[in-house]
């Protein structure tokens, strides 16, 4: 019997933990690792490295478990740092493999041999480069775990000739076939939890991305609802960790220590659940609250809760932690917090008027599905997006928690790949489109049956707002592109909406069948920049 190669093994360590589908921008360093694939494995194209991590990203969302990147030495890594990062941030577990030279003459520097270990940054949970081209199986199943652990990208650089050296079947993999995490949890921690509760008069609640999964919401609609008490988003949070529509649902926090604690002051008590203490966006001196408001933090990621300033932190998993919460908490007497009031439809525009990201957003949300997955990047309109979108069910809302454009497109392109029944829509701004406009090639060829709708103001409105607030002028021109076009040119369906009645009519068309959608759609819809910016 035929000795097995590095490659063969691989495969099976992909069969064996599900990472059947990859998503590559193929380069040479990778050839002998991709031609002739077997048929049970899928190969799923991007046409640049950061739609690769992005389209990966949206599948492991989607799937709740870890997703296959593929990339090549340098140039690839390198253009996929920002995608890497966006993943991270959003925690979803990736397990990228990247290309590398030939092992036999790394040493003299030949043509596409990269310095890698470090190009990523700490962007990714954890990095490994085998000493030896045996240890590629093992490697990439523990990178598997270090991305379920840490839920973020786990990197392992090979170069092109490890795949076709010999396995050793004798030798240990250095990885464990299965992992175990503790879900349970610490009766102490819970008891000091209940204690910080039971000596607040008004506590209130922060959630973050980390509480987005169905058991965390319904852990924590429990608990709020015993204590009557608000429930915050997190400012600049990439997932929503509470259902929107909820009447104990406050609001997102602003994005400034000094509104922020504006904002909590009636509070005594401030639990975090898998949110950071605290995310902020511009720079404001001063403590994150009032003198006499207390903070605990309950969350699964060690990065987030070792650098909070919490009173006390409790590393563990927060729907186990906080139902066990709401079961040993009394219930409280007196009215609940007043529900969050969202905005009124606009007008219609008058004659001559032009739409606004008002009109765009109040008519997808009176028609929008329930279960519906929200994508957000159009940074100028964020603000009053997620005050007419509510998230009404576990991964309802999505957005780039790096903030770097170009996430939306591939990334809702790969959720839909894998939530093929659930609706998704992105509502993009026209510059950020660009960022990744060739991800809809992939969205069209793989038949992903996502919305994307093109807020086309004709220039960066978010940087004119802040050039304005900093008291200068832009240097920087105003840009009108046909996005619609593009996307044709793509072989991605695409219409333009050009006033208020024909924008009704499209979402009417498009909106209530979204889940049933066979191919992509990009709605392109003129708007006026928004005038001001509020994060």
């Amino acid at each position: 019997m035929a000795a097995q190669s590095v490659r063969d093994a691989t495969f099976d360590v992909l069969r064996e933990y599900g990472l059947t589908t990859l998503f590559a921008n193929p380069g040479s360093t990778e050839i002998s690792l991709l031609a002739d694939l077997p048929a049970d494995l899928r190969f799923v194209l991007g046409l640049h490295e950061s739609s690769v991590v992005g389209m990966a990203t949206g599948w492991a969302i989607g799937r709740g478990e870890p997703a296959l990147a593929i990339l090549h030495t340098t140039a690839g890594l390198g253009n996929a740092v920002g995608a890497l990062a966006t993943a991270r941030v959003n925690r979803a577990p990736l397990v990228v493999v990247v290309g590398q030279q030939d092992r036999r003459h790394l040493a003299t520097e030949p043509f596409l041999a990269g310095k890698l270990a470090g190009l990523a940054g700490e962007y990714p949970v954890w990095v490994e480069q085998p000493v030896r081209a045996e240890d590629v199986p093992g490697a990439v199943a523990r990178a598997r775990h270090e991305a379920a652990a840490a839920s973020g990208p786990a990197l392992v650089i090979v170069p092109m000739d490890d795949w076709s050296a010999e396995a050793s079947p004798s030798d240990p993999r250095a990885a464990p076939g299965r992992v175990v995490r503790a879900r349970s949890s610490d009766p102490d921690a819970v008891a000091e939890l209940a204690g910080l509760v039971a000596g607040s008069k008004r506590p209130a609640i922060v959630v973050g991305a980390g509480a987005d999964d169905p058991d965390t919401w319904t852990a924590l609609v429990t608990l709020a609802e015993r204590l009557g008490c608000a429930v915050w988003q997190e400012s600049f949070s990439s997932r929503a960790g509470f259902p929107q529509d909820h009447a104990l649902f406050a609001g997102h926090l602003p994005a400034d220590r000094t509104r922020l604690r504006q904002t909590l002051a009636p509070y005594d008590l401030v639990l975090a659940v898998g949110a950071p203490v605290f995310r902020q966006y511009p720079y404001h001196s001063g403590p994150f609250v009032e003198a006499g408001t207390r903070v605990a933090m309950i969350g699964r990621d060690p990065a987030e809760v070792h650098r909070s300033a919490a009173e006390l932190a409790v590393l563990a998993d927060p729907a186990t932690v906080c139902a066990e919460l709401a079961r040993i908490v009394p219930v409280r007497e007196g009215a609940p917090a007043g529900p969050f009031e969202r905005p009124a439809a606009p007008a219609p525009p008058g004659d001559g008027e032009p739409l606004r990201a008002g009109h765009v957003l109040a008519a997808i949300a009176e028609r929008l599905p329930r279960d519906a997955i929200v994508i957000e990047e159009s940074p100028s309109s964020r603000p009053e997006l997620l005050a007419r979108l509510p998230a009404r069910e576990p991964l309802g809302s999505l957005s780039p928690a790096m903030g770097g454009l170009g996430f939306a497109l591939p990334a809702a392109t790969g959720l839909r790949m894998a939530l093929p029944s659930r609706p998704v829509l992105a509502i993009v701004g026209d510059g950020s489109s660009l960022y990744s406009i060739h991800a809809l090639w992939s969205a069209a060829h793989y038949r992903a049956g996502a919305l994307f709708v093109i807020l086309s103001n004709g220039g960066y409105a978010i940087m004119d707002r802040l050039v304005e607030q900093h008291g200068g002028a832009a240097p920087w021109p105003g840009f009108g592109v046909d996005v619609a076009g593009l996307a044709r040119a793509f072989g991605c369906p695409a219409r333009t909406v050009a006033g208020h009645g024909e924008l009704l009519e499209a979402c009417d068309e498009v909106l209530p069948g979204l889940g049933a959608r066979e191919e992509p759609l990009l709605l392109e819809v003129a708007v006026a920049p928004d005038e001001s910016f509020a994060p």
